[in-house]
């Protein structure tokens, strides 16, 4: 019985794994994409082609990896 619940354990910590996962992905999509609308409207007020736009959806992306990286770092001193 004990081996069975250990079993069943690890099969939703590597589930959740696999959920956590698909969450930051999905995050970082969308704050990607959020920061690059926000650029293109930036530059299309300013007259600044391209500038904004790139540099938002860049540091959207940094951020989002960031944070990936911080609760990684976090979970793994928690184990």
């Amino acid at each position: 019985m004990l081996a069975t619940h250990k079993t069943h354990c690890e099969q939703f910590n590597t589930f959740g794994g696999i959920l956590m996962l698909s969450a930051w992905g999905f995050a970082m999509v969308i704050g990607s994409f959020l920061f690059l609308w926000m650029g293109y409207r930036l530059d299309e007020k300013l007259g600044t082609a391209p500038n904004f736009m790139l540099g938002l959806f860049f540091l959207g992306i940094f951020l989002c990896v960031m944070r990936l990286y911080q609760e990684a770092w976090k979970k793994r001193k928690d184990v």
